[in-house]
């Protein structure tokens, strides 16, 4: 039952990230107006916002105007729901279960806001942060506290000499604002050695990607946001390993 509840609270909070993700980054109100048709604007009654089932009820389609839905709401969804599950499996209900709840929730709505607009909002990552220090305070203990923000800043003046040398390098901006924003609350989870682990895990997605998609689609930049998100996750989750790793050479 529980694995239940923590899945379909997973389903409805993918919902309201994508809400933000779409939203934000417009400036508009994520309360007003209400959830409606992109399409024809018609309002959505409440059997039309249950996750995934009403995508899969209504298939795929507006009950209004009949056109199609974007299969990525659904997909959306299911992927929060199925991250969140995946974390209390493996931490349980944990210091760790709720850190890794925060780096899921900013990873869907930077995914949503960074492929669509190339821009990482400052307001979820500044949420996740004073949650975290909050968690850590509460969990752990004030020196704990200090010291993950202390590693917050170096990795944050780390990924501003990155920017410096990649604009040196490419002679264009290398890397954005939100990047480098981002980078602060990565090294306050993760100690320094694991941030810079982190940040090798998000090159190599992206440049898998690049390769791949920048053939496609033709286009001369990518969102690194999302790929900064999938190394920090990878490496909060295989932490324990890494460090033994680290620890032994």
């Amino acid at each position: 039952m529980i694995y239940l509840l923590i899945f379909v609270f997973g389903l409805i909070m993918g919902s309201f990230y994508m809400v933000v993700g779409i939203r934000l980054p417009l400036k508009k109100s994520i309360i007003k107006p209400r959830s409606h048709c992109e399409k024809c604007n018609h309002y959505l009654k409440w059997y039309e916002l249950i996750p995934v089932i009403s995508f899969v009820l209504q298939k795929g389609k507006c009950n209004n105007c009949h056109q199609k839905i974007s299969k990525f709401y659904p997909l959306c969804e299911l992927l929060c729901g199925l991250l969140f599950l995946l974390n209390y499996i493996i931490f349980g209900f944990s210091f760790k279960f709720l850190t890794s709840i925060l780096i899921s929730s900013l990873m869907i709505i930077i995914f949503i806001s960074d492929f669509k607009y190339y821009i990482i909002l400052d307001s979820p990552i500044l949420i996740a942060s004073i949650l975290y220090l909050i968690l850590e305070f509460i969990f752990l203990d004030i020196k704990t506290t200090i010291l993950s923000f202390c590693s917050g800043v170096t990795m944050f003046v780390i990924m501003i000499l990155i920017m410096l040398l990649g604009n040196l390098i490419f002679k264009r901006e290398s890397l954005g604002g939100g990047d480098i924003k981002l980078s602060f609350f990565i090294g306050m989870v993760l100690v320094p050695r694991l941030s810079l682990i982190s940040l090798i895990f998000a090159s190599f997605f992206a440049l898998i990607y690049a390769c791949i998609f920048l053939q496609i689609k033709k286009e001369s930049e990518i969102p690194y946001g999302p790929f900064l998100m999938i190394g920090f996750y990878i490496t909060f989750l295989l932490s324990p390993y890494l460090l033994m790793f680290l620890d032994s050479i």
